[in-house]
């Protein structure tokens, strides 16, 4: 049995993103809890058939992964989570990576952002109300909004 607790913070690198990553290393600090960020890189589904393969690049692109590490060291870096392990995974969906990260790493919670609508999947957004449905731990949306960036 682990003696600390685990937060993950799943990103797509919006602007609001930030706002996000704060809140989850406001909860880590404050109850000493290690703290892992995750970004999904979506495997590419081409239902089209084989005739396209030849113009696809091989998958997942590297270029991309690699993009994406570099996103979220900077991240890590502009919030205050420079000890946090970063994970860039490739998966099918952003909430099966998600799912399949918190599994892996033992999460206790998973910070998520979302943007204030209507309704629950528009207020949690597809990927958060999926992770949410889907999560082997209790999940924290945060609300984003514009006008917290510029406050």
């Amino acid at each position: 049995m682990q003696d600390y607790c685990h937060v993950l913070f799943a990103t797509d690198f919006a602007p609001e993103a930030r706002q996000a990553g704060a809140r989850a290393r406001e909860i880590a600090s404050r109850y000493g809890a290690r703290i892992t960020l995750v970004h999904v890189v979506e495997e590419i589904n081409v239902s089209a058939g084989y005739e396209l393969m030849p113009l696809l690049p091989e998958l997942p692109d590297e270029t991309l992964m690699r993009e994406a590490r570099e996103a979220l060291a900077k991240l890590a870096d502009e919030i205050g989570l420079n000890d946090a392990e970063l994970r860039v995974i490739n998966a099918v969906s952003t909430k099966e990576g998600v799912v399949q990260t918190a599994t892996e790493v033992g999460a206790d919670l998973i910070v998520v952002g979302s943007h204030g609508r209507h309704g629950l999947a528009l207020l949690l957004g597809s990927t958060a109300n999926a992770v949410l449905h889907g999560a082997p731990c209790d999940v924290l949306a945060v609300r984003l909004s514009a006008e917290q960036l510029a406050g």
